[in-house]
């Protein structure tokens, strides 16, 4: 939730409520976001204090209404855009490995490029370092025998630990990475999320330096 605070969220028992003025405070958007992960939207007009029911109108027509519901629609999704994580990785375990990120080091992933939307990175906080990306490729790739795409993370490793830990089956070399400083973790159970968890403790502290 530190994503939501910093937009502007307000806790409210247990749920998040975030309020903002439309169409030069002529309406007021209130979104609110409950423990369940449900989404609750309000349009008042802040003359009437009363709820803007047009707004929610299926088949809503004319100009002034058209200018609400996409004034409504535009801020809805700079929130998206700005809260939440894109919904790209499916695999389970690597929302796991997300949610123990988020949880320990209060990092958030970050899509760096437009052309590759199932890429993204973990970086501290402190000195911008990358700790940890995150990727779907196809499994050639890393050199599994097919072509169906996987999710894999990459993290560091000091050089001398690297060889030893590389067996093309659970850890392979760094993909699209420095290959002496980087290795390769498929996120498909293969290595327990245990394990794989203290080596992001390891490949943060790495990026320290």
């Amino acid at each position: 939730m530190t994503r939501l605070l910093a937009f502007g969220f307000q806790p409210q028992g247990k749920n998040y409520v975030y309020t903002t003025t439309l169409l030069q405070g002529q309406f007021l958007l209130q979104v609110q976001l409950a423990a369940d992960a449900s989404i609750q939207v309000k349009v008042f007009d802040t003359a009437s204090q009363e709820e803007y029911a047009p707004a929610y109108a299926a088949h809503a027509s004319g100009a002034f209404v058209g200018g609400v519901i996409q004034a409504c629609e535009e801020q809805l999704k700079i929130i998206a855009q700005q809260c939440f994580d894109k919904d790209v990785f499916q695999s389970p375990q690597t929302q796991q490995i997300i949610n123990y990120v988020q949880n320990t080091y209060q990092n958030e992933l970050e899509f760096l490029w437009d052309k590759f939307p199932d890429n993204a990175i973990f970086r501290r906080s402190d000195n911008r370092k990358w700790y940890a990306a995150l990727l779907t490729v196809p499994g050639c790739k890393i050199g599994l025998p097919n072509q169906l795409p996987i999710e894999i993370i990459d993290l560091r490793a000091q050089p001398d630990d690297i060889p030893s830990l590389l067996d093309q089956k659970r850890y392979f070399p760094g993909y699209h990475m420095n290959k002496k400083h980087w290795y390769t973790i498929c996120c498909n159970d293969s290595v327990p999320t245990e394990e794989i968890q203290k080596r992001i403790d390891q490949s943060y502290l790495l990026a320290k330096k």
